[in-house]
């Protein structure tokens, strides 16, 4: 079984590089390409007043208040084509029962998406990650995970029955889940669906960790109180998101 901290081995150097070529607050091919980063756009939004958007955003869908329009009309859209300005990062889940920008009741160009199956990380999601923040104007970091996850689900299924086998590319994924499922069910001693909830919640601070740990630009970021990298978790039946803050 291969370990994410193997999977990620010697991508710090990678990110290092990454970190060193920065220009005001982009990395350079960025500034040659033009359009990615935040010069001459909107003032950079603070980790606090991002985290307030989301949660005004959210509190607008789950009261069925959602704006008739967040942003997703022409005159918004063509100022995208010059380029794009999130204040968001999301890592989430592929599920199609939580598309964050319906969620948090966001229009176009706002939030930096990034999803795979279980909100889990690798390095080219990590690079994606990066990206929104080395190139753009991305200064939140949030890694959402989800109630029953189907994912995990699964995670927990090939945990309990050694043998069982999915494609190669799926036992990819659950193969890289199962850290999570180790700790939670040693810490928790859970079954069944409540096991589950305990190892989706305990692989968003997992991985809320690694992205600091992983990737040595984005943790020097955090630790200046220039990024903030968090979790949060979203129930289906109420659709509320619990950020933690």
């Amino acid at each position: 079984m291969i370990s994410r901290r193997e999977l990620l081995k010697g991508f710090g150097a990678a990110t290092v590089a990454l970190a060193a070529s920065r220009v005001d607050g982009r990395l350079a091919w960025a500034a040659e390409a033009g359009g990615h980063g935040h010069h001459g756009a909107e003032k950079l939004v603070s980790p606090e007043e991002a985290i307030k958007r989301l949660k005004a955003g959210n509190e607008r869908f789950v009261s069925m208040k959602r704006l008739s329009d967040p942003g997703v009309g022409p005159k918004v859209r063509g100022k995208l084509t010059k380029g794009q300005w999130p204040y968001a990062t999301i890592l989430c889940c592929s599920d199609s029962r939580v598309p964050p920008e319906i969620v948090f009741d966001e229009g176009l160009g706002r939030l930096f998406i990034v999803r795979v199956a279980g909100n889990m990380i690798v390095p080219v999601l990590l690079g994606s990650i990066e990206y929104a923040t080395l190139h753009s104007t991305s200064r939140l970091i949030m890694v959402m995970g989800h109630e029953s996850c189907g994912a995990v689900g699964a995670a927990v299924h090939v945990a309990e029955h050694p043998g069982a086998k999915e494609t190669p590319a799926i036992d990819d994924i659950l193969s890289l889940l199962q850290p999570a499922v180790l700790k939670a069910k040693k810490e928790t001693g859970l079954k069944g669906k409540e096991l589950v909830e305990a190892v989706a919640k305990e692989n968003v601070r997992m991985t809320v960790k690694q992205i600091a740990e992983q990737s040595k630009a984005l943790g020097e970021m955090q630790k200046k109180g220039e990024l903030k990298i968090m979790g949060a978790y979203y129930s289906l039946a109420t659709g509320k998101v619990d950020i933690w803050t």
